[in-house]
């Protein structure tokens, strides 16, 4: 007969693992008991249990708190998901006794949300009502953070070769191209020929500095033998962006997913002026490590379909 598993014989406790957690935010276990509401002395036999069954230290006794040794830090990170999977598991069950199927939570990059996940989520929402899908837009880097804290089921994102892979797995579904775009009154569609040597010359909203836009966009006019636009802004947030271009002569650089969701508002004009910086390609991201609820299948299956509509995208 195998051995029982180790958490098994050491009769591991949820308490134990929301001890090395507080620990670890809080930085002594003072103050980590008190957060639990339990005393030092409590607190402090917990560990010690949990250290003599391991048989190795978990953090360094410091003279101003503790710090996780490699040990802590490897028990602490699957701690967190172990937690987050019995919190999970709550909320399902809870769905279910409401006689809700579950809920979802989608993280996407600006292109896609306003493209692939709309069409996904009609059909999520007309074809299963039950299901609470919540959808997060930001950059890659801020989304698969969020994955790692298992506080989104799965990504609609990119994956950047520093970026750690081995836990995940990603599934191509297009390249992203970007555009030009002004207030549609902007003086440089007035242009008989727009030129590269116009648009470094004008005022710029790019993405912030350390982005992979930001950079190709500057090596654009460098490739060129031109200065980078000077007068810039850097931000990442949309709806800034839309409002200062109406008041301004700047212009923004988007993927043209977003710039083709404004102009058919009319709020925007398209520079006619084929960018040479384009963004990598974007896909489906999950954690090999983390099982996806049935609700999580269900949506994840949504937007596979509508990326095959959208894309021409194929799937195992």
């Amino acid at each position: 007969m195998a051995p029982a598993p180790w958490f098994v014989r050491a009769r591991l406790k949820t308490r134990q693992l929301t001890l090395l957690i507080a620990i670890d935010e809080e930085g002594n276990i003072h103050r980590a008991a008190e957060v639990l509401n339990m005393s030092q002395p409590a607190a402090s036999k917990l560990l010690k249990d949990l250290e003599d069954m391991l048989g190795v230290s978990l953090f360094e006794r410091l003279p101003r708190g503790m710090r996780p040794t490699w040990y802590g830090e490897s028990l602490i990170r699957h701690a967190r998901i172990s937690l987050s999977s019995l919190h999970e598991a709550g909320m399902e069950i809870e769905a279910l006794k409401t006689g809700r199927a579950g809920s979802v939570a989608v993280g996407a990059i600006a292109g896609p949300s306003m493209t692939l996940l709309p069409k996904a989520l009609a059909w999520i929402t007309r074809e299963r009502p039950d299901l609470h899908v919540s959808l997060l837009v930001e950059s890659s880097d801020v989304l698969l953070e969020r994955l790692a804290q298992n506080r989104v089921d799965f990504l609609v994102a990119r994956l950047f070769p520093q970026h750690d892979k081995s836990q995940l797995h990603y599934q191509a579904l297009a390249e992203e191209e970007v555009c030009a775009i002004v207030r549609p009154q902007h003086p440089v569609l007035a242009l008989p020929k727009v030129e590269l040597r116009h648009l470094a010359q004008a005022d710029w909203i790019v993405p912030p500095v350390g982005s992979v836009l930001r950079h190709r966009f500057e090596l654009m006019f460098q490739s060129a033998g031109l200065e980078p636009p000077r007068q810039v802004i850097g931000t990442a947030a949309l709806m800034f962006l839309a409002k200062i271009l109406l008041e301004t002569d700047y212009m923004a650089v988007v993927p043209t997913d977003v710039a083709r969701h404004y102009a058919q508002f009319g709020m925007v004009a398209v520079v006619p002026y084929a960018l040479s910086c384009r963004m990598d390609s974007f896909g489906i991201i999950t954690r090999r490590d983390w099982l996806l609820s049935p609700a999580a299948h269900t949506v994840l299956e949504a937007v596979k379909a509508s990326a095959t509509l959208i894309y021409g995208a194929t799937f195992d």
